[in-house]
């Protein structure tokens, strides 16, 4: 951690050039210390730059809009879709958050699952004959 150097002037009288304030000592020791410092600012500006970016890339949003279509009779559905990501994430700790936009009949619950890194499959479970969902995919990065 950097230690700041309480810099002082050296003043002197005017008339009697008598030395009324002896100034830092401008040495060595304390411009490394000054050096020490800027370099530390340095490295910690490069962290929070890498973390800023890694925080953004965690918090990136992709947007699908799925339209979901189930031609069995109830109590049977085949509603399930297969969603494929634009970018291909690092793990499948993603989230995805859903909102039904329109649907005919009842959707039921909506389950996100067989999560892979380069997509996952969506599906209802209601009665319903079509559903339209938005899809917001956060993470895995």
């Amino acid at each position: 951690m950097y230690n700041a150097t309480k810099w002082l002037d050296k003043v002197v009288d005017v008339d009697s050039g008598e030395v009324i304030q002896a100034g830092t000592d401008q040495s060595a020791a304390h411009f490394n210390n000054m050096e020490s410092g800027i370099a530390d600012a340095s490295v910690a500006a490069a962290m929070l730059l890498i973390a800023a970016g890694e925080l953004q890339s965690q918090t990136e949003i992709e947007r699908h809009v799925v339209e979901l279509k189930n031609t069995a009779s109830y109590p049977f559905n085949n509603s399930t879709k297969t969603v494929s990501l634009a970018i291909t994430r690092d793990n499948t700790d993603y989230t995805v958050d859903v909102d039904i936009q329109a649907h005919t009949g009842n959707v039921g619950e909506i389950q996100i699952y067989d999560k892979q890194l380069n997509g996952f499959k969506v599906k209802y479970d209601g009665s319903a004959e079509s559903a339209t969902l938005i899809l917001r995919i956060k993470g895995g990065k």
